[in-house]
């Protein structure tokens, strides 16, 4: 007799924010209405978000980054340590990119993320997910990471680096996507 593989169970919403609250004492917001519950950012961690392909290029940029990564559609999750948000502007300017239209931002103290479906959970088609979920007692710690690394286990950059690169893939992308756009309108020219 073979043995069945089970399928990923579809968790309930409050079963999320149950392994949320238990497994990594994280803070849920459920909505009550159907909707995905919530993360909040700003206790235990802060979130960089970005697009997704300058996402990836900064993964592969930072092959030693280990920190928690979620993808939301078209948007790549960085979860860093708590009080990084306040940290962002100022270390933007400081790198030069104050002045220039990124799609980079941060959620910090106050805001909200889709929470993914526990690792090994199925989830709605379309639903955010981890790509490096947390671990149990392994989280984001709380040090400043721009003084303390990044707060997570290994060998990884600092806030600073991070964000510098997090600041040139997004520009590269949204290069890259502007001259696409300008490249597929632009007739063509026969002489």
């Amino acid at each position: 007799m073979t043995p069945t593989v089970p399928f990923p169970r579809t968790p309930p919403e409050d079963g999320v924010a149950q392994w949320y609250a238990h497994e990594l004492g994280w803070a849920t917001a459920a909505s009550g209405d159907g909707r995905p519950v919530q993360l909040l950012t700003g206790l235990r961690f802060d979130v960089l978000e970005l697009p997704a392909d300058a996402g990836f290029a900064v993964l592969r940029r930072h092959a030693g980054l280990r920190c928690p990564v979620a993808l939301a559609g078209r948007l790549m999750r960085l979860l860093v340590a708590a009080g990084s948000a306040e940290e962002l502007p100022g270390l933007l300017d400081w790198l030069e990119w104050g002045g220039v239209a990124l799609d980079l931002r941060v959620l910090g103290a106050g805001g909200r993320m889709t929470a993914p479906s526990p690792p090994g959970w199925a989830g709605a088609q379309g639903a955010a997910v981890w790509l490096r979920p947390p671990e149990p007692r392994h989280e984001v710690e709380p040090t400043l990471p721009a003084f303390a690394g990044l707060g997570c286990r290994g060998e990884t950059p600092d806030l600073v680096r991070l964000v510098g690169t997090a600041a040139t893939e997004c520009h590269r992308a949204r290069l890259s996507r502007t001259n696409s756009a300008h490249a597929n309108a632009q007739p063509l020219a026969f002489s």
